[in-house]
């Protein structure tokens, strides 16, 4: 029964015998992955420094919150990813249980085409922690401002995707050992930035700012200056854990990074143990929950040495107020705690170690996605020359190119267009709707194939005697409907722009467009793509 739920080959439906991926990695590599994308430094920091739009939630608690509803994701993910352990993540899942053209558009415009649109945003925090801190550093602030230029911000994002590019086309195995170094490095990064602001004082901070400050922009008092900046707009809210309604709104804000813990689902067809339910959960869980000790362990110690209003206010003055004594670049918390040491060469090497965040992520901006593209050429939906692999490192290059190139397009419009640049700001939303999708297909994956769901290990995971997936399924729908809405409904989100909205709109046309010519041109070719998912893909 569990041979026949897994599909029977059937050569003649797919392009062929076998995808001609290998399982090169470990659950542990998945889980430094799930850690990298949920990533505290390029991602939560950088979110952190908006809460003053949200001026009564407390962070801290909106953090656990979000993390405690996102475990249920992460659950039904697991469940999906043992039951159907093969490459193309929620492509493959989609386009089996909800149908072939569902599956295809929803995966097509929120792992490929929206993909292209991250580049820059990517490129925007490779600028903010590691070019514009760095030459800011070393006394040069007119250089740290160029790359915040038009120029600047599309050589950074070209910087991007070759970077991204590279660390893909690696391979697997290779992409695993850089990804665990640069790991390890920023791990101890992390722990310096601990022991530096545990030891330190809130006076020596404000001297050590002050002095830096003045040293680098020739600011006067910005310390106290930033508190006056903001007064008469934004009141920073206390360290605590209410009220709950405000604090609520900031769960949409904080899935910006932790919505991501499944990031590395797609490539479960190249990951050894994928299906043993406990592995694959516990790896996703270990990325999400380090990445959420560590969101509190820095801003407890943020709120202990900078001072939390400061924290909060200097945030507000850089991204709400934008008051004449705002800090010129993004106040990256690791630059400000570097400046407690007073020698540059150190805090150099300090931005250095951080900056392996971004090194070790930087990969996943295409990686997941090409084996999206991958899966739908191997189901012929997309031309066969995307499935193909390269014969040593299995690299499906074509689906790379179909990130590369669009995403330098789409970065050069991104950095020289500024009505274009609002189009990325539903950037997040089109990724939820594509994992809205998957959390329906788990609910439903009892009922639509019950012999498939039988053989599941997840079948077997229940708490008193409810199936524990298909509710964690329900439970997850329940947390993107509730941020769809609200970033939909509030424009304190800045995601529910016409232009980005109907640019999003043009993407998911695009999808059904190329679904419906694949139809008609395999139709012509004697190839039923209704039958072709019908069936499990091959390994």
């Amino acid at each position: 029964m569990a041979a026949g739920a897994l599909g029977e080959e059937r050569p003649t439906l797919f392009l062929r015998k076998a995808t001609g991926l290998v399982r090169g990695w470990s659950v542990r590599d998945s889980m430094i992955y799930a850690t990298l994308s949920t990533n505290v430094v390029t991602l939560g920091m950088v979110e952190w420094a908006y809460q003053g739009y949200f001026p009564r939630g407390q962070l801290l608690t909106s953090i656990v919150i979000t993390g405690v509803w996102v475990s249920f994701l992460v659950i039904a993910y697991a469940g999906l990813v043992v039951t159907i352990p093969r490459a193309g993540g929620d492509y493959v899942w989609q386009s089996r249980i909800l149908g072939s053209g569902i599956g295809f558009v929803l995966a097509a415009t929120g792992w490929w085409f929206i993909l292209w649109l991250w580049a820059p945003i990517y490129g925007a925090v490779l600028s903010e922690e590691f070019f514009q801190p760095i030459f800011a550093t070393l006394g040069h602030p007119s250089q740290a401002a160029w790359f915040a230029s038009h120029n600047g911000t599309f050589v950074v994002t070209l910087i991007t995707i070759a970077l991204a590019g590279i660390l893909v086309s690696v391979g697997m195995a290779g992409y695993a050992k850089v990804q665990k170094w640069c790991f390890l490095g920023g791990l101890l990064g992390a722990a310096i930035i601990v022991i530096l602001l545990l030891v330190s004082s809130k006076n020596s901070f404000i001297t050590s700012f002050d002095a830096a400050t003045h040293r680098i922009w020739g600011m006067n008092g910005a310390y106290a200056a930033t508190s006056t900046d903001v007064a008469k707009t934004y009141t920073a809210p206390s360290l605590g854990f209410g009220p709950l309604g405000p604090t609520m709104l900031l769960v949409p804000m904080m899935l910006f990074y932790l919505l991501w813990p499944n990031w590395g689902t797609t490539l479960y067809g190249e990951i050894r143990g994928a299906s043993d339910f406990k592995r694959v959960t516990g790896g996703m869980m270990a990325g999400l929950w380090t990445t959420v000790l560590l969101s509190v362990v820095f801003l407890l110690l943020f709120a202990k040495t900078f001072g939390w209003a400061f924290y909060q206010n200097v945030n507000a003055d850089w991204a709400v107020a934008f008051g004449k004594n705002a800090l010129p670049i993004f106040p990256y918390p690791v630059l400000m705690a570097s400046w407690l040491i007073h020698n540059t060469a150190i805090q150099v090497i300090i931005l250095l170690l951080m900056s392996l965040w971004f090194f070790g992520w930087v990969g996943t901006l295409f990686l997941s996605s090409t084996r999206v593209i991958f899966a739908a050429a191997f189901d012929r939906v997309l031309p066969d020359a995307a499935a193909q692999v390269s014969e040593k490192r299995r690299v499906p290059f074509y689906s790379l190119i179909l990130m590369l190139l669009p995403a330098v397009g789409l970065g050069a419009l991104y950095a020289y267009n500024s009505t274009f640049h609002s189009y990325t700001l539903d950037a997040t939303l089109v990724i939820a709707v594509t994992y809205l999708g998957s959390a329906i297909a788990v609910v439903l994956l009892p009922l639509r194939k019950p012999d498939l769901w039988a053989a599941s290990p997840a079948s077997k995971i229940k708490l008193l005697g409810v199936p524990v997936v298909p509710a964690a399924g329900v439970v997850t729908i329940a947390l993107l409907v509730y941020s769809l809405i609200e970033w939909l409904s509030n424009d304190s989100y800045f995601v529910n722009s016409h232009d980005s909205l109907y640019y999003m709109g043009g993407m998911y046309v695009l999808a059904i467009v190329l679904y419906v010519v694949a139809r008609v041109v395999r139709n012509r070719q004697g190839i039923d793509l209704s039958l072709i998912n019908k069936e499990i893909p091959v390994e």
